[in-house]
């Protein structure tokens, strides 16, 4: 391993490439972009927030998945928007990582899992429909019990997120 001072400035160190991968293992079980996780794993462990410029140089990723990433993560509030080091005399956007529990579980709930289950419920309505116009009596009761559970499916994780929020944040 090359020692720091011979190392580009912009090169991510062991640890921090470590912390990136654990992030970017965790965004991909939730079925996010790889670049969601580099980008709140490299915050993660930066003692300093960290500029778009910044993301993009350490990360070696573009200025528009770094944009993206970082639109994504405030929406999700994962991430805030902080003073810089230079005391905010520059004009950049500095960023830095929400760490709280709560809030990352709530932000995901909330913009990720709530909108998938509000949009599943329509479809599933549509789906019932269809059902009821199905002629074959056993082709009907059939895909109306499966068209049932996905419903019922649908209820419980509306009843689950809060629990899973609450406990989650304590």
């Amino acid at each position: 391993m090359q020692p720091a001072s011979d190392r580009s400035s912009h090169e991510l160190d062991p640890l921090e490439r470590q912390v990136v991968a654990v992030f970017v293992d965790g965004v991909r079980v939730l079925g996010l972009p790889r670049s969601i996780g580099e980008i709140y794993g490299l915050l993660f462990i930066s003692r300093s927030p960290l500029s778009l410029d910044d993301l993009v140089k350490r990360l070696d990723i573009s200025k528009g998945s770094a944009s993206q990433g970082l639109r994504l993560l405030k929406s999700l509030g994962a991430v805030i928007e902080a003073n810089g080091s230079n005391g905010g005399t520059e004009r950049r956007t500095y960023y830095e990582p929400a760490v709280e529990l709560k809030r990352l579980v709530g932000g995901f709930i909330r913009e990720q899992i709530r909108p998938h289950l509000e949009s599943g419920q329509t479809k599933i309505n549509q789906l019932a429909a269809r059902v009821r116009e199905v002629e074959d009596p056993e082709s009907r009761k059939f895909l109306s019990e499966r068209v049932d559970r996905l419903g019922h499916w649908m209820r419980s994780g509306g009843k689950i997120l809060p629990i899973l929020q609450k406990i989650l944040g304590q």
